[in-house]
């Protein structure tokens, strides 16, 4: 399930994962979101991903492959700033291994940083 992240600065994007996302959490919730910002010019992403993540659904893979493509290639110079918030150590640890391809600045954030990872998006 994705869930918006309602208090965040100005020009900061932020959702919470948690559970087995879906086909639909990324269609629905996220993807319109994004899409907007993307076409704004700006992408500044607070992503929190808890202990109780657990993952992709195989329908929601095949929309992280469409959304990673549409909005990394199709929109490379608009994302600013990623801020991934998690304690979970699988996660971690493939950020630090394919972090690098990531489009703008991408920053890891410890749970209880939450309120860092925020002002570190919204910052220049």
């Amino acid at each position: 399930m994705i869930e918006r992240l309602q208090d965040m600065p100005a020009r900061v994007i932020g959702f919470r994962a948690s559970g087995e996302l879906t086909r639909e959490d990324y269609t629905d919730a996220m993807m319109p979101t994004l899409r907007e910002a993307a076409q704004s010019g700006e992408m500044r992403l607070v992503y929190v991903l808890g202990p109780d993540f657990h993952g992709l659904h195989a329908g929601a893979m095949v929309e992280d492959v469409k959304a990673g493509f549409e909005l990394t290639v199709g929109h490379h110079s608009a994302w600013k700033r990623l801020a991934m918030v998690t304690d979970v150590d699988w996660i971690r640890n493939s950020i630090h291994l394919l972090g690098w391809v990531a489009p703008g600045e991408l920053k890891l954030f410890e749970l209880d940083a939450l309120e860092e990872a925020k002002a570190w998006a919204a910052g220049a």
